[in-house]
């Protein structure tokens, strides 16, 4: 009995957890496979999903009606999630470029203010994600599929102070520090010249 319960709770905050999450339809596709009595016509959907705090995933699905190849792709994006450690909860920690087949994006972090400067795919991918201020730009191809994939290339190359500090063996402060004092250090050099 105790192990029923459980279990509901599992269950339960999974579907709270479930509930929060926001997806966006990136694009949609007629395919068309060629048979011998004609064409059989079916869609492709591409998805991305997120919980606006960090998380995110993408996920494609193909079906013979709209509906259900959206559903696919979203069930897809759910299991596919990672998370993207984000500073002060609304922009990235540092510059970032990824690649996937001909699509490369650069994604930078924005002061507060700046908003999501990015097109198509990397727009959804930020927006799911809950990034508030980032410059995005896309060089090279335009296929929704490359460049969703190259966001979230770029997206994984991510790394919190914490995380580097973590792997030197170093205090956050001491990572934070260097970064500000070498701002200060040029600051003075231009004051001196």
């Amino acid at each position: 009995m105790a192990e029923e319960r459980g279990r509901g709770r599992r269950n339960r905050d999974r579907d709270e957890e479930q509930s929060d999450i926001v997806d966006k339809l990136v694009g949609i596709n007629r395919v068309a496979k060629t048979v011998k009595g004609g064409k059989n016509f079916g869609f492709a959907a591409l998805v991305v999903v997120g919980d606006q705090k960090g998380r995110a995933g993408f996920g494609k699905g193909k079906a013979r009606e709209v509906p259900e190849a959206i559903r696919k792709a979203t069930e897809e994006a759910k299991r596919n999630m990672v998370r993207v450690p984000l500073r002060e909860g609304r922009t990235l920690h540092h510059d970032g470029k990824g690649r996937w087949g001909a699509g490369k994006v650069v994604l930078r972090a924005a002061p507060p203010g700046t908003g999501v400067i990015a097109g198509g795919p990397m727009r959804a991918v930020m927006e799911v994600l809950g990034v508030q201020d980032v410059v995005g730009k896309s060089i090279g191809s335009s296929n929704p599929y490359n460049m969703v994939r190259a966001t979230f290339d770029a997206l994984k190359e991510q790394a919190s102070p914490r995380t580097v500090a973590s792997k030197r063996g170093l205090k956050v402060q001491d990572v934070v520090g260097r970064r500000n004092d070498g701002a200060s250090e040029a600051g003075m050099a231009d004051a001196t010249n």
